[in-house]
């Protein structure tokens, strides 16, 4: 670990000493370095109290030079240290020029200017420009840009930087330059620059008002044919954003680049996106339907960011929210616009409910404007980006859709070009809508998931419908006020039939209730439809009215909410009886029924189908207890899982051989849906081991056009043990040897499959030949994999699951510390697991303590290690 730990806190909050009006880079890349000159406009900030000195950040590089106006600067004019240069006494006004040299062939980092293969490519988010030359790496300097490359012509025939290219030409020696300008001032952070040798591939878009937008994507050569989705999907995302919001996309092109080695998923760098191939590569033979829907939704989603994120940014780090919040709601909205509307909004729910909720629940839980922070990239979390974007869903909601559009184009045209914050939004929605968010504000400066509780009461035609909320405390926030909450509610009748229309509630208050006359039976409570709030529901309705809303509810949200909440009422009865030693809770008749009324009559939508027959995760279910038992919540669901695929084993098989495939691949909704339902279909006749199941999917996997009935193949062979499982493991590798996507697949299933020996076989491939240490997608696929996906093997009692992830995370830290920290991120919650498992994780932890970490990972751990007990 580099120098002392030093805590961040926004309260401390400065406006910059000094503002910088330009931005001049030279980047002459060599063969074993490259040297930055980097030449400054700079003034004084008259906002800002006056400054003896001025800190430009900068890490792991080696510095040449300094000087102001044309004038080298003495050896007592500046201090150099290990992450800054600090100049002493600068005038009010001046040019600074900085020259340094840096090494991106040894950088592992992936962080500021680094390999990818055969491209040198940039990632500059939070802080990763303080590793390429010495600036104020902060978002509230915003400057615009220049950029001169220089590199040898036949290794780099690709220059790339934010902007416009103005200017290029051959060198001497093999060598060429190009220049580019960005037009509008950004902050460091939005940086990009790329050099390689790349293949290409072009189209254009035509906006509203007639302009031709030049669209390229680049990648390495040999990849181009898997781009062509990614492109049509800017091409949607483009006319949606104008359609929608009006919003016109603002220079001559826009080019995205597709690395191999890339920490996040993408980069909205103006102009200049660079995307985790991960999030970029699409073809039927290589990517399943969710790879199609991801890769969709990130392009738009960093595309979105052009407007929220780029022309109106973040004043400091912990507004992030305010840019990843709105866009991530934008996304949303994008992508149920182009699917399954019901099905998009359910996988988005289901990532709130299994990742964001234990998150808010465990040590690390934080507001979604942090108070605080000591890496900053330990706060692009799920609680930022998810439950950042559900704040938003509840304004829009609050105000209505039309209304919030013109609210959103109102804080872009108040705030264009700013750096700003989150308060500065929520008075824009006030200001445009005539919203009173006042205590709306509360969902930005608490951690914590609200419950809210609902009874009812019937008498004489009368409905009374209460809603109480509570908020557990959290680390740091032991006292909550009430949130403003907002529960879209509607009323069925016995037979299913709507017998009042869908309406908002506001709770406000720690209880309230509402009135509804005129009804002949009680009606049945639909609560919290399309998921109107982030909060957890506490509504112990009856097994009776949940399958009469999982066989009529109008809302696709709620009808899976009552599938999901019969399925609970079993599991965690089942969980409770063997924890306590006793024997398994068998379904009740009714369940079984509900299951067979919506087989008989299932949905339009597949999709919806295949959802409300799929079993809580285990994720979901250990999330109903505060202490969690592994391997009680494996047996329990387990066992359902089996009885389900006992009790309807015609039926599966008929779903099976009536959804198989008639035509060739295409990625639309009743073609995913029909997918989806073959996939779910062979998943339970596998929990049963049917008859001819190994012999069915490996049929499926030989017949395949499409990488999604090939992975449905897969995962119904993956805990058979068959002589076609193992065929078709060993066929698959040697098939899809040369696609590094594709073999992270493979990694994890292997990494899922469940065996005794799960965890010597991790380890085994980590010494596989196939497996690369520096690549991150690589290490989620794996190890990622291995403790989400298999926890039977993680928290196997030995604890030789939990040895296995300190030793990697360990082993990583070093390299690459945003994703040790990640990982290390996997045993923080260890408090919500039973004795056992608890101790054996708590352990891992303080083994990784001990050693010398980098601030990510430190930040973890200690976090993780002062944790007593969940909110």
């Amino acid at each position: 670990m580099t120098g002392e730990t030093q805590r961040k806190y926004r309260a401390d909050y400065q406006p910059p000493a000094y503002l910088v009006d330009t931005v001049e880079l030279d980047f002459d890349i060599a063969s074993d370095h490259t040297r930055v000159r980097a030449t400054y406009s700079v003034r004084r900030n008259p906002d800002a109290p006056d400054a003896s000195q001025w800190r430009l950040d900068g890490r792991d590089m080696s510095f040449v030079s300094a000087a102001i106006d044309g004038r080298a600067l003495a050896a007592d004019e500046y201090r150099l240290h290990d992450d800054a240069l600090i100049i002493a006494n600068p005038p009010s006004a001046f040019t600074l020029t900085v020259e340094n040299t840096i090494d991106p062939e040894h950088n592992l980092s992936l962080e500021g200017f680094y390999r990818s293969g055969d491209i040198l490519c940039t990632q500059c988010e939070a802080n990763g420009f303080s590793r390429i030359t010495y600036f104020p790496d902060r978002p509230d300097v915003m400057a615009r840009y220049t950029t001169r490359i220089s590199a040898d012509a036949g290794e780099y025939p690709v220059l790339l930087a934010n902007g416009n290219c103005v200017q290029q030409g051959g060198l001497d020696d093999g060598r060429h330059y190009a220049v580019f300008e960005d037009p509008y001032a950004k902050p460091c952070y939005l940086f990009a620059m790329v050099a390689g040798d790349l293949g290409m591939i072009r189209d254009s878009y035509t906006t509203t008002s007639g302009r031709v937008v030049d669209l390229r994507l680049y990648t390495e050569h040999g990849n181009e044919d898997q781009c062509h989705h990614a492109m049509a999907s800017l091409k949607q995302a483009m006319a949606w954003d104008e359609d929608t919001y009006g919003l016109e996309y603002d220079l001559d092109s826009y080019v995205t680049v597709a690395v191999g080695s890339f920490n996040m998923g993408a980069m909205e760098n103006k102009g200049l996106n660079v995307f985790n191939t991960a999030c970029i590569f699409a073809r039927a033979d290589t990517a399943t339907d969710s790879d199609f829907a991801l890769v969709r939704d990130v392009v738009a989603h960093e595309y979105f960011h052009n407007y929220t994120g780029n022309r109106v940014t973040c004043r400091d780090w912990f507004q992030l929210s305010l840019k990843e919040g709105l866009t991530v709601y934008r996304e949303h909205q994008f992508a149920i616009d182009q699917g399954s509307p019901g099905v998009t909004r359910i996988r988005q729910v289901r990532a709130m409910r299994e990742i964001q909720f234990p998150e808010d629940g465990g040590p690390r839980a934080h507001p979604v404007r942090p108070d605080s922070y000591v890496e900053m990239n330990n706060f692009y979390t799920i609680t930022v980006y998810e439950k950042g974007g559900e704040v938003i869903r509840m304004i829009a909601q609050m105000a209505g859709r039309e209304a919030f559009i013109a609210a959103v184009c109102h804080y872009l045209d108040k705030h264009d070009g700013q750096a700003v914050t989150i308060e500065d939004f929520v008075v824009a929605m006030e200001e445009s809508t005539g919203l009173d968010l006042a205590q709306f504000r509360h969902w930005y400066a608490q951690a914590g998931t609200p419950r809210v509780r609902v009874t009812t009461s019937f008498d004489q035609g009368r409905l009374q419908l209460t809603l109480a909320q509570h908020t557990p405390a959290t680390p740091g926030q032991a006292d909550k006020p009430l949130f403003d909450i907002p529960v879209e509610v509607a009323l069925f009748d016995s037979a299913g039939a709507a017998v009042r229309e869908p309406e908002v509630l506001r709770l406000n208050d720690a209880e309230k209730t509402w009135t509804f006359d005129g009804f002949a039976d009680e009606p049945t409570v639909s609560a919290l439809r399309g998921f109107t709030a982030p909060v957890r529901l506490e509504y112990d309705q009856h097994e009776q009215a949940l399958a009469r809303l999982m066989a009529h509810d109008s809302d696709p949200v709620c009808r899976w909410d009552a599938a999901q909440a019969l399925y609970l009422k079993t599991l965690v009865a089942d969980v409770e009886s063997r924890r306590e030693g006793g024997a398994a809770v068998t379904a009740p008749e009714l369940l079984f029924e509900a299951i067979e009324t919506l087989l008989d009559h299932p949905p339009a939508d597949l999709e919806l189908l295949a959802e409300m027959l799929t079993l809580p995760s285990e994720a979901m279910l250990g999330e109903q207890f505060d202490t969690m038992d592994i391997f009680a919540i494996d047996a329990a669901r387990r066992d359902l899982k089996q009885a389900i695929a006992t009790r309807f084993a015609a039926r599966f098989e008929a779903l099976a051989d009536t959804h198989a495939a008639e035509q060739a691949y295409a990625f639309d909704v009743a073609e995913a849906g029909r997918r989806r339902v073959l996939a779910l279909a062979l998943d339970y006749l596998a929990a049963i081991e049917a008859p001819g199941i190994a012999a069915r999917a490996a049929r499926l996997y030989e017949s395949a056009d499409n990488m999604t009935d090939r992975m449905a193949a897969l995962e119904t062979l993956r805990d058979l043990q068959s002589p076609e499982r193992d065929r078709v493991l060993t066929d698959f590798a040697g098939q899809w040897a040369e696609y590094p996507l594709v073999m992270d697949k493979w990694l994890r299933l292997q990494a899922t499959t469940r065996r005794d020996d799960s965890v010597e076989h991790v380890r085994g491939l980590l010494a596989d030949s196939r497996f690369d240490f520096t690549n991150p997608n690589r290490i989620r696929a794996l190890l990622g994999g291995f403790v989400r996906g298999n926890r039977v093997g993680f928290h196997r009692a030995d604890g030789a699951g939990y040895a296995l992830i300190a030793d990697e995370i360990l082993r990583l830290d070093g390299l690459n510390p945003q994703l040790a920290a990640a990982l290390a991120g996997m045993l923080t919650n260890w408090a919500r697991h039973v004795p056992a498992q608890a101790e054996g994780m708590r352990a891992a932890l303080a083994r990784i303590a001990a050693a010398d970490l980098s601030h990510n990972s430190r930040e973890i751990v200690a976090t993780g290690l002062e944790y007593a007990e969940a909110g």
